[in-house]
């Protein structure tokens, strides 16, 4: 019998993770002393569903030997008050604040968000500079860069929340504006979007080649609504954009959101959750592609915890990676598991 309802959560692309269903699948860990910096984690407390530090360093002591996280924007803790344009700064200060309690040792050895990616609305144009300078002194030196979700498709059962968002916001000229502020200030881009947009990021790569852009979730391979039973088919698409975007030499990719439902998978609805060796069999063909395309020291594993958590737990989905890179070398794997967050993210740690 499945320990607890299924629900999915109000962006449609994820199920909410159930601690009791994921408890019915404990593995031993992989080379448990293999450094990992997980480089894409959310924080927030909404709808039902508290993923707060506690919750995060629960499963960062799971077995696996994380040492420091990512915190990227998800919308979590904005201000209340104050300019629209400025309450996304309230993120920065929540991330900061809960980097500042990890830094207390109170809550385990890993740096919780040593590095931080929030939002900044690059629709503001040159406004959105003032905007960015206040999430770096928010930041007090975690700050690293910003989010601006481009996620849109014309099926709404794929789009879920972003079903409103703009058509084409990469290719618009005054997000580009906004974006030109990024590089003189020395912050990178994260992009999160589904796969037939990765041709509009990757005309911003080669229009801004001084800008660091990191590719979220593997760039998002869609599974559901009108991409349903056409696996073979997308996959083919899919790569050949991934393989084109990587000859821009600004961008990096994130291995991970594939535990999503976006992808067409359905672990999370199963009695018990998958195994390792199951994940590892879905996952390959996509983390293969990237990192034969990237090469290693532009690839890095990520968590994408909470949302990735409705189908594996922590144990579960860092074993998988680490059964996919097992072919690889000792630095290629130093590269997909620690060093390449370090090095985009410029996290200052030890």
């Amino acid at each position: 019998m499945i320990a607890s309802t299924l629900s999915v959560s109000k962006s449609g692309l994820y199920a909410d993770p159930r601690p009791d269903w994921l408890a019915l699948r404990e593995e031993e860990i992989l080379e448990p002393a293999r450094q990992i910096v997980d480089p894409h984690h959310h924080l927030w407390d909404r709808d039902g569903q508290r993923y707060l530090i506690e919750e995060m360093t629960s499963d960062l002591v799971s077995g696996h030997n994380v040492i420091a996280t990512v915190y990227v924007e998800a919308r979590s803790m904005y201000r209340a008050r104050g300019a629209e344009a400025f309450r996304p700064v309230g993120e920065v200060e929540f991330a900061n604040g809960v980097a500042a309690m990890s830094a207390s040792g109170g809550y385990g050895p890993a740096a919780v968000c040593a590095g931080i990616v929030g939002h900044v609305n690059l629709l503001l144009g040159d406004g959105a500079k003032a905007v960015l300078e206040a999430e770096i002194a928010a930041g007090q030196g975690r700050f690293r860069g910003i989010r601006h979700s481009s996620a849109w498709d014309g099926d709404a059962s794929v789009a879920g929340m972003y079903a409103t968002r703009p058509k084409g916001l990469l290719l618009d000229s005054t997000f580009r504006r906004g974006f030109a502020c990024l590089a003189p200030l020395g912050l990178s881009f994260d992009a999160w979007l589904f796969h037939p947009q990765i041709g509009e990021l990757t005309d911003l790569a080669r229009a801004f080649p001084d800008t660091r852009i990191v590719l979220d979730h593997c760039g998002g391979p869609a599974g559901l609504g009108v991409y349903a039973n056409r696996r073979e088919e997308i996959f083919v698409t899919w790569k050949t954009s991934i393989e084109e975007i990587a000859k821009c030499p600004n961008v990096v990719v994130k291995l991970g959101g594939l535990a999503m439902r976006l992808l067409g998978f359905d672990f999370h609805e199963r009695p018990v959750p998958p195994s390792s060796e199951q994940l590892t069999v879905a996952w390959r063909p996509y983390i293969e592609t990237c990192i034969e395309a990237f090469g290693p020291q532009r690839c890095m594993f990520e968590s994408n915890f909470p949302p990735d958590k409705g189908s594996c737990s922590y144990q579960v989905i860092f074993n998988a990676f680490k059964r996919i890179a097992m072919a690889c070398s000792e630095a290629e794997k130093t590269a997909l598991f620690s060093k390449t967050a370090i090095d985009i993210y410029r996290l200052k740690l030890g």
